[in-house]
């Protein structure tokens, strides 16, 4: 039984010429070759199995070969490619430089290049995923790396430039691997499934180059898995089997099901898929991309990044028809905040069905969101105020008739034109009565009004006002208080009113706060502003507790609600006035007593001594 070798290592490109999707790079090396203009050193970075190593292999061997091709490839046949072919030759030294990445390493390295080829025009050194030696590595490499000797080629590869020393790339020729597209990968998988005598349908081959995103070496490995699960006959389902790949066909249904908002087929068949072992993130990357295709068939130009199995594109671009811009682009969004918060969900199955619930009803906010032209209205940000839309009231109006008048036409023309009453009535709150009906009914004039009114005389206005008539006619039920003018603050006034609210105060027995009012100092500062003054925090305290109370007051007595007040506390100095230092306890007493008569009655009652 022959040894098996994964496709990977068998099918490895040889030349130049079977290097798969790196035809920039292919060529000028090529050119590079056949015009002796060789750089002493080369970068290759890109993806990981786009060929960077086996195009640093391919160039090793072609600069040795004795025999090169008109095209600038490598004979095969030679003493140099039979030993690189079999693994013997001296001239081309590989370093794994994720194992080799130590200083010694690279000074071993060093140390042999010193020394010429024994056969052959160059001696090579590969040195792959250079980005793993260490920064005192790349350090001992840099003078080798910027003047090696004349045979000395040095070929680095990587898949993370950006970990690389600036030094070390401006030493370099570098050259920037592209990933593989997936019409090359197909084709390439087709040759090999030809070779091998493999029966494999187009549509599983592009599905495996999905997969694979560019990497040649993932699609081989994932063709090989593929093969032996099927024992040689690759299709379109077990390929989707073998990947757990969803079918597309379901993203299709679920679509139809949330256009037609038909959310519990939605939901079923959404169970259907996790019951087939689909997580829910799985579900959510695929139709997010089963959306982005239907939005790229949108566009005639963009239908080019369409990338989905052959014969389907028919398909999709009748399914997009149907779909509006806005939904689409409303649903990708909502998809990928659904992808963002997945793992952060504890229910992750009702997260997703959450998530379906809003592309269910999408079309219904879309169009809540459209004006009368059936355009999408964009919210639109403002930064200056904007007025409150009001409706206008129209004014009350009592139309003057003459329902028994015999005057002629002419005469009534020469009247004044302004010959109706209109009465301007504000908005008042709902919870004021109703206007009377009467007020809003029109009722005929009799002549001999109708004759004062044009005449230019108003019964009733004339010695009272609008307001009077209204409650002379109604009473108290419809009683509108009447706004008096405002009075100027002045501190006469001021203090009667603080008289009052002392006496109201000892009424509700608050004997400290009515005698903190009676002891403060009051100014008056302006029309609308007075002060309060005291001399201690306690006291401040008591007017701060009292001062809506008291505000009131002023404010009713004053006929004016922008009265406002303010508390100060005065400074005091007092304790120095009533302690100087050399005063004695006696001295201090009698000075408080002077002004405290009552202490004495207290010294007397309690029989107190004055000490020393």
């Amino acid at each position: 039984m022959d040894k098996f070798i994964v496709s990977a290592r068998k099918y490895r490109p040889q030349n130049f010429n079977t290097v798969v999707g790196q035809s920039h790079i292919t060529t000028t090396l090529k050119n590079a070759i056949q015009h002796n203009q060789l750089a002493h050193a080369f970068l290759f970075c890109g993806p990981r199995g786009v060929g960077k190593t086996t195009c640093a292999r391919i160039l090793a061997k072609t600069i040795n070969c004795e025999n090169r091709t008109e095209e600038g490839e490598a004979c095969n046949v030679c003493n140099s490619c039979v030993s690189f072919e079999a693994g013997t030759s001296l001239n081309i030294h590989e370093l794994d430089a994720a194992s080799n990445n130590s200083v010694d390493d690279i000074r071993s390295l060093v140390e042999q290049v010193r020394f010429a080829p024994q056969a052959g025009k160059y001696k090579v050194y590969i040195v792959d995923e250079v980005h793993m030696l260490s920064s005192s590595a790349f350090n001992a490499f840099l003078k080798t790396l910027e003047e090696p000797p004349s045979y000395a080629i040095f070929i680095l590869a990587t898949t993370e430039k950006h970990k690389i020393l600036p030094t070390i790339l401006s030493r370099c020729q570098i050259f920037d691997f592209k990933r593989i597209t997936h019409h090359d990968t197909v084709g390439h998988l087709q040759e090999i499934a030809e070779k091998e005598h493999i029966t494999a349908e187009k549509a599983a081959l592009q599905v495996i180059a999905q997969k694979s995103e560019g990497c040649m070496r993932d699609s081989l490995s994932i063709l090989d898995k593929i093969v032996s699960f099927t024992n040689g006959s690759v299709t379109y389902q077990n390929t989707l089997e073998h990947l757990n790949i969803l079918d597309y066909d379901y993203f299709f249904q679920m679509l139809n099901h949330l256009t037609e908002q038909n959310i519990g087929d939605a939901l079923l068949l959404f169970d259907e898929i996790n019951q087939k072992g689909f997580e829910g993130d799985q579900f959510l990357n695929g139709f997010s991309a089963f959306m982005r295709d239907l939005l790229v068939c949108k566009d005639e130009k963009a239908i080019a990044l369409l990338d989905v199995v052959e014969g389907m594109e028919e398909k999709y671009k009748k399914v997009a028809a149907t779909c509006s811009f806005s939904y689409l682009v409303s649903a990708l969004n909502i998809l990928q905040e659904a992808e963002f918060s997945y793992k952060m969900a504890k229910n992750r199955k009702l997260h997703v069905e959450f998530t379906l619930i809003k592309l269910n009803y999408l079309p219904n906010a879309i169009d809540l969101a459209k004006d009368g032209n059936a355009q999408v209205v964009k919210k639109k940000r403002i930064d200056q105020p904007v007025a409150l839309k009001t409706k206008t009231l129209q004014p009350f109006q009592s139309t003057v008739t003459e329902s028994t008048s015999s005057k002629p036409a002419s005469t009534l023309s020469q009247q004044p034109k302004e010959a109706v009453l209109k009465v301007q009535v504000k908005s008042v709150p709902q919870s004021a009565p109703p206007t009377p009906p009467a007020l809003l009914e029109e009722k005929p004039v009799t002549k001999k009004s109708s004759d004062t009114l044009l005449s230019g005389k108003l019964p009733g206005l004339t010695k009272k006002n609008l307001l009077q008539a209204l409650r002379d006619k109604y009473g108290d039920e419809y009683r509108i208080d009447e706004v008096k003018e405002a009075a100027v603050l002045n501190l006469e006034k001021l203090l009667e009113v603080r008289d009052q609210f002392c006496k109201s105060l000892t009424e509700l027995n608050k004997l400290t706060a009515a005698n903190t009012f009676q002891s403060a100092i009051f100014d008056v500062i302006d029309e609308v502003n007075f002060s309060a003054g005291v001399h201690a925090v306690v006291a401040q305290k008591f007017l701060e507790s009292e001062k809506i109370n008291f505000l009131e007051r002023v404010q009713e007595a004053f006929h004016n609600k922008a009265i406002r007040m303010q508390i100060l506390l005065l400074s005091e100095p007092i304790m120095n006035e009533l302690t100087p230092a050399n005063f004695n306890s006696r001295d201090r007493f009698a000075h408080l007593a002077k002004k405290y008569p009552l202490l004495n009655e207290l010294k007397e009652a309690l029989k107190l001594q004055i000490d020393y």
